[in-house]
């Protein structure tokens, strides 16, 4: 999508998780795509007019890429009809949006919950945007042990729950929040400030569990994600992050930790599945 020009957006729905802005399509066509950033689970697309195409994918929405060639295999259809079918998901009943460009290529946005977002910003409101502006930071970024501490100092809630809370870090996921706590060996159900020293410093487990968020996630990335159910990259492409799980997934087989000897358990937290060994973590 990067320097290319939007000659044409197809809306097939009114909404997602939201309305479409007034007038998205029309607003956006003829813009061209000048830079790609991420903030949390979020894309920015800079348009060349100092607006942003702010995206989200929900937990089941994804966008397809096809490169002009490729567009030429599928017979043209109404605007009402995706002509991609299976080769964006769900014989194309999904298809919600596509953006049009001017070397021939599209993108498509596929999401069949209809969790996904996108909205039309002027560049600079990203800090006081309603969706960004409570972001914790960046565990990529300049993300320390003792910024986890200070945030946890207080907290009540147990461990899992917090690493979701994308206020204390953000695109720590349901999967990577086990798996890191199970490497940390940290029982997902322990209260956070139980990992503050009195002091407001880090103790040696958090510190652990810092260093092991970053590299499941580091992980994940390099092997294409995680591949559950329907989720696949812009080239349709599975993740294989599953490949490498320890605990997710994995209730009443063998703890993979060295001479632990358990077997991992699932429990629900906040209504979502925790995958852990009890022996191993505490």
């Amino acid at each position: 999508m990067l320097g290319r020009r939007i000659t044409e957006v197809i809306l097939r729905r009114d909404n997602l998780r939201f309305p479409f802005p007034d007038e998205f399509a029309s607003r956006i066509t003829g813009r061209s795509v000048d830079s790609i950033r991420r903030r949390a689970k979020y894309l920015l697309l800079n348009l060349d007019d100092g607006r942003i195409i702010l995206s989200h994918l929900g937990m089941s929405g994804r966008y397809t890429l096809f490169d002009s060639e490729k567009v030429k295999q599928f017979e043209t259809t109404k605007n009402e009809v995706s002509r991609f079918g299976s080769a964006t998901g769900f014989e194309g009943r999904h298809d919600h949006v596509e953006f049009r460009f001017d070397d021939g290529s599209v993108a498509v946005y596929t999401d069949p919950r209809r969790f996904g977002i996108m909205d039309l910003i002027e560049v600079g409101e990203e800090q006081i945007h309603p969706l960004l502006e409570s972001l914790g930071p960046e565990p990529f970024g300049d993300w320390s042990a003792k910024q986890l501490a200070k945030k946890l100092q207080n907290k009540t809630t147990n461990i899992k729950v917090a690493l979701l809370d994308q206020r204390v870090v953000v695109g720590v996921g349901n999967i990577y929040a086990c798996e890191a706590l199970h490497r940390s060996g940290i029982h997902p159900q322990r209260q956070s400030k139980t990992l503050v020293r009195k002091d407001g410093k880090p103790t040696k487990k958090l510190q652990r569990l810092h260093e092991n968020v970053v590299q499941v996630l580091e992980q994940a990335v390099e092997v294409g994600g995680s591949s559950l159910n329907d989720f696949a990259d812009v080239n349709g492409t599975l993740g294989y992050f599953g490949h490498h799980f320890q605990a997710y997934d994995r209730e009443d087989q063998p703890c993979l930790q060295a001479n632990c000897g358990g077997t991992i358990e699932r429990i629900t937290q906040s209504g979502r599945s925790t995958f852990l060994c009890p022996r191993c973590q505490r």
